[in-house]
């Protein structure tokens, strides 16, 4: 499997938490991904902020973003930058 990771942000949350946990949940991401992988090898993550996933229902009314792992396909829902050590152990460092 590839080590390259897309990470998706939406940015238009309907209950009005919006763009400024997304962009913290964005910098918070960018700041803790690892540039390698255990073995030593390159690994490429790219953390985009999007305007609609259209994920309203995994969010909840939270305050955290929905937000998708690619090339999985996961989706999460009220993430937040406190939640970023557990995304990045969970995918960004097999």
């Amino acid at each position: 499997m590839s080590s390259d990771r897309r990470l998706f942000v939406c940015i238009n949350q309907k209950s009005g938490v919006g763009e400024a946990v997304a962009k913290a949940l964005k910098k918070a991401l960018k700041n803790q991904r690892p540039k390698k992988l255990p073995n030593g090898d390159k690994q490429r993550i790219r953390v985009q902020t999007c305007n609609c996933l259209d994920l309203c229902k995994k969010c909840k009314k939270g305050p955290g973003a929905a937000l998708i792992v690619y090339p999985e396909g996961k989706v999460h829902g009220n993430v937040e930058p406190a939640d970023v050590a557990a995304l990045i152990a969970d995918y960004l460092n097999d």
